[in-house]
Parts: C-alpha cells; sequence; structure tokens
C-alpha cells in the first residue's frame, strides 16, 4: 500500500497553522488512498488475454447475488487396475498419470509384499502401466530389471533407493528442454542427507539422473514431491512436504521451491492458506490445469491422524496393516496461480470416503497426481484406495471438461457480475448447463458498470442446454472484436444453471 510520509518543515504552515494540526489530516488521507487501492474503482483491471478462466476462486468475481461457486463431485467409474503382481505391494502411494499425446502412462510405488519390505532402501521399486483410453490399463513386461530371476515384468525404475519410495515424472513442457529429457522427475528423502534427486527420459521408461548433486533438500520429503514447468511463471516449480508446529503440535504442510535449470533452487518458501484451520495436509497433487495451465489445481489429500473408524478386529478380518488401523483421509480441492498462497475457498471433501470400513482406514482415497483428458468431454482423476488391504487398487473418477467446480444459480434465479478487466479475442466462449426450465444471458457492460450499446441483457440471447463450448450471442451475433483490449465487465443472469467456465476466443 501507498503511505505518504510529512515533513513538519514542509508542510508548516501549508495549510496548517503547525505540524501537530497536520497529524490527522494526513492519517485520513491515508486510509482513503489505502481504501481507493483496494477498491474495485481503484483496483487495475485483470487481463484475461484469450485465457480460459474456471470459476475455482473469486479473482475474476466482483458481486453475487442468489449465485454461488459450488464445489461438484467426481463420478465414481469403478476400478482402473489392482496392484495385484508378486513384486507390487498393495501400499502402492505417490502415483502419477499422465496423458501422453493419448498414451496414458502411470507410475507407482512397488516393493516386495508382506513384512520383509523395507521402506526407503532398494526392496522398493517404481512400477508401470499404460493405457489407449485412460479406462482400460496394462501391465507391459518391460525387461528392464530382474525380480526373482525374471525380468518378465512392468518395473521401470529399480536400484536408486530412496528416490522410487517417491518418483514423480512429468512431461517437461519447457520449450528449451532438450528432446533426451522430454520427461523428468524428482525423488528423494531426507534420508542420508540425500534430499530430492533429478532425472530425466526420453521415453518416460528409460531413466537416468540428471545430476548427482541434490536438487532440493529442506524439507520431509516423505510424501509426493510434485514439479512442473510452468508456462505462466517461466520457471520450474516444485511443491513438497515440511512441517510446521502449531499450539504444539507438527502439523504437516507444503512448501514451494523453484527453478531455471531444474538442478539449482531457490530456498523453500511456506505456503499459506488463508484463513482455514490447520489440517494435515498428507499430499497436495499440485499441478497445472491442461486446459488453463495459469492455474494450478491440487487435488490433494487430508490426514486426520487421530481418527479411527472401525475396531481393530474388524480391521484384522478386512486385511488392513494394522499401522492403518488409526487415521483416516479423503481428497480436498484448493487452488494457486503461482506465488506462496493457496485458495482453499471449497473445504469440503471433493471425493467423500465411500461405503464400507474398507474406505476408512488411514492412507486410502489418496488421488494420484495430475487430472487427464479421457474424452471429448470428460476428463478422470484417479485415487488409490483399499491401501494395505488385499484388494488395494486404482480407481477412476470422472467430471466434464473443466468441471471441479461452477457459478450455480437456483431455480429462483440470479447475478453474478465480474471484475473490471481486458481481453483479446473476437468471441465470448463458454462451458455451462442448464435446466430444460433455465437459463444464462449474459450482458457486456463499460467499467463503470454501464451496459454497452448492442451487448445488453436485451440483446442477448438465452442459452439454454448443455455444451462445453457454447459462443455467446447478441441478437444472433457473437463478434465482440469492437471491445478487444478495452475495460469491460460482463453481468451474468442465471437461472437454474451452472456455469463452469469461459474464454475469449
Amino acid at each position: 500500500m501507498l503511505i505518504l510520509h510529512w515533513n513538519p518543515e514542509v508542510i508548516s504552515g501549508f495549510p496548517f497553522k503547525s505540524p501537530a494540526m497536520a497529524i490527522p489530516f494526513f492519517r485520513l488521507l491515508n486510509l482513503l488512498i489505502g481504501v481507493l487501492l483496494i477498491s474495485p474503482l481503484g483496483a487495475q483491471p485483470l487481463n484475461l488475454g484469450n485465457k480460459r478462466e474456471i470459476f475455482v476462486d473469486y479473482y475474476l468475481l466482483d458481486k453475487l447475488s442468489n449465485v454461488n461457486l459450488v464445489l461438484q463431485k467426481p463420478i465414481d467409474e469403478g476400478i482402473a487396475f489392482h496392484f495385484d503382481k508378486p513384486w507390487e505391494t498393495l501400499s502402492p502411494a505417490y502415483i502419477t498419470v499422465i496423458n501422453d499425446n493419448g498414451l496414458y502412462r502411470a507410475y507407482y510405488r512397488a516393493g516386495r509384499k508382506g513384512a520383509d519390505l523395507k521402506a526407503y532402501t532398494n526392496e522398493e521399486w517404481t512400477c508401470y502401466a499404460e493405457s489407449k483410453d485412460g479406462v482400460t490399463w496394462i501391465k507391459p513386461n518391460l525387461g528392464l530389471f530382474e525380480f526373482e530371476g525374471s525380468k518378465a515384468n512392468n518395473i521401470v525404475l529399480a536400484g536408486e533407493a530412496p528416490a522410487h519410495h517417491n518418483f514423480s515424472p512429468f512431461i517437461d513442457q519447457n520449450p528449451n528442454a532438450p528432446a533426451s529429457q522430454r520427461y523428468k522427475a524428482l525423488g528423494g528423502t531426507t534420508r542420508d542427507s540425500v534430499g530430492l534427486v533429478p532425472y530425466y527420459s526420453a521415453d518416460g521408461i528409460h531413466w537416468k539422473k540428471l545430476t548427482t548433486k541434490r536438487g532440493i533438500y529442506k524439507g520431509a520429503f516423505d510424501s509426493q514431491n510434485v514439479a512442473f514447468w510452468s508456462e505462466s511463471e517461466k520457471q520450474y516449480i516444485c511443491y513438497f512436504r515440511t512441517f510446521k508446529t502449531i499450539d504444539g503440535k507438527r502439523i504437516r504442510t507444503i512448501s514451494r521451491s523453484t527453478s531455471p535449470d531444474f538442478v539449482n533452487w531457490t530456498e523453500p518458501v511456506e505456503m499459506s492458506y488463508g484463513n482455514t484451520p490447520p489440517e494435515h495436509l498428507y499430499i497436495q497433487q499440485t499441478s497445472p490445469y491442461f486446459r488453463a495451465p495459469h492455474i494450478y489445481v491440487a487435488i490433494g489429500a487430508r490426514l486426520l491422524p487421530d481418527q479411527q473408524i472401525g475396531t481393530d478386529e474388524q480391521y484384522a478380518r478386512l486385511g488392513v496393516a494394522k499401522s492403518q488401523y488409526k487415521g483416516s483421509s479423503e481428497p480436498f480441492f484448493m487452488t494457486t496461480r503461482g506465488g506462496s498462497v493457496y485458495d482453499r475457498t471449497f473445504m469440503e471433501s471433493f471425493i467423500k470416503p465411500g461405503i464400507g470400513l474398507n474406505n476408512w482406514s488411514a492412507r486410502t482415497n489418496y488421488p494420484a497426481l495430475n487430472v487427464v483428458q479421457t474424452g471429448e468431454t470428460e476428463m478422470s482423476l484417479y485415487v488409490n484406495q483399499d491401501y494395505t488391504q488385499p484388494t488395494s487398487h486404482l480407481r477412476r473418477y470422472s467430471m466434464r471438461l473443466d468441471g471441479f467446480t461452477s457459478l450455480t444459480a437456483p431455480y429462483a434465479g440470479g447475478t453474478a457480475t465480474t471484475r473490471t478487466f481486458t481481453f483479446q479475442g473476437n468471441e465470448l466462449e463458454i462451458n455451462y448447463a442448464t435446466a430444460a426450465a433455465g437459463v444464462i444471458r449474459i450482458e457486456i457492460q463499460d467499467q463503470n458498470g454501464k451496459p454497452i450499446p448492442g451487448y445488453t441483457l436485451n440483446d442477448a440471447d438465452p442459452i439454454i442446454g448443455n455444451e462445453i463450448r457454447r459462443s455467446v450471442t447478441w441478437k444472433g451475433k457473437s463478434d465482440v472484436g469492437s471491445l478487444s483490449g478495452k475495460q469491460i465487465k460482463l453481468h451474468i443472469t442465471m437461472k437454474d444453471a451452472d456455469l463452469y467456465s469461459l474464454k475469449f476466443n
């Protein structure tokens, strides 16, 4: 905030008889300037360009009347695949799913089943599965690493302890990345002072260390440490586990580091969450949303470590590992637009634990990293369920494109008005759904809230239906090119309808 400072020698006598008389005046002036700067009138207009805006926060919104931001619920599509091979553990946490131009790749921790599994050692390894549609999965025989005398398995990384405890790959979108490093990954823990070590691959199958130098070493790392190239920030970002103490208790939280080259990283910065209660955020799964990469979506898992739902005897009958009797967990949803702040507009569970005690042991319900498109109108999220149980599996949940959340109006109707912004383009595209008796109309206003002739509510054609892409029209015309680059607002009227996203083209 701008603060004005005064000099008694300068202001004495102008227009005050003494410096003491000037103090209340300057205090009031600073207060008025502060109000102006944070008010809609004083705020700088947003620059949307032609980026897609999904309604996951209040970034674009100014006023809502009988319209709410609502968290949507993913649809359970059933089991993607089981962790049932002799070389696969029943506790395959820290799963990553990547859509590589229509070939879906899954990476997950594996290891010897039973009590002989030694975490953070070469008794763990990373396995790989793939799919042509994100629905039906196979585990190919890669022939890379030996298990009990045979290489007929899907082990993709071994002998790299402790990296394969939490090996987390991504496709490097950095335009300057060489083809030999199209894939990158981080893996490691604080054990033996290893820290997070960078890896690279040309094909996502054959991996090598990028350097023996540890990339990030100030953190806990005993979770999934997710990294990616940020198109909007023009650097590599990594989100990883740290701890903080609140009221004498250690709480799992998240920190962030950045890097220009994936080797040299900044000092960690702890993330903040606004005015929300502290929770154990066990994994965070932060990644750019593929249709709006300037918005990072985090579908993580919170852990309630002291909550036990079933009895020891009940869990024993299910085959749950004794270490997982106490504690329960579930997916949550939050976002960030870069920097050190997460937006937790939605505190409710994103996917409630299912019916049956098998869904209520510790560390089950952990989402895999990434949401991927699996159809023309559909995207999918994958969740590790029945953790440590004989039925341990990866489960698929579907959503409509952009359908994490929506602006939602009831049958009685309501309105939403955006903040002032500029855009580039010739038409306004929306992703929406109405009831048969519902409707959406959109008015374009100038920065002062005055309807622009030709784009008023009276000119706006009613929008009824359910479409991923619909051009907004006014008296049959969609062209908004004359307003490109100018400061405008949108005034949206809605009845029994959902609005998921908008974009100027």
